[in-house]
């Protein structure tokens, strides 16, 4: 699987409609077959930084969103809501979805 980390720093009069503006990038990235997650977080630490954590089932499903209309799309539309260019971190991992953190186990899960 592709493991995705992307950090939106996003202007400060975009900031509070952030998940309005990728509503519909967003919903068509969730529609891609080989996308498995697509979630977006607001830091609590700066309310002005948007993480996006995403994960797609290999690399065919990768390219396959990043030539998409929507993508294509999303590079027109979002960078004039941003205050710098996002910042990124993309791996393989020999995973194919979320494990149980055993080290905080909840008892009957």
């Amino acid at each position: 699987m592709i493991l995705i980390t992307v950090k939106f720093k996003v202007l400060p009069e975009h900031a509070d409609r952030w998940p309005e503006v990728v509503e519909e990038f967003t919903r068509a990235t969730r529609a891609e077959p080989g996308c498995l997650w697509f979630d977006w977080s607001r830091s609590v630490e700066d309310p002005e930084e948007y993480v996006l954590l995403e994960a797609f089932r290999d690399d065919e499903a990768g390219a396959e969103h990043v030539h998409s209309a929507h993508f294509k799309a999303a590079q027109q539309t979002l960078p004039p809501h941003l205050a710098a260019t996002p910042r990124i971190i993309n791996v393989k991992v020999d995973q194919e979805g979320w494990s149980s953190l055993g080290e905080m186990a909840v008892d009957g899960d």
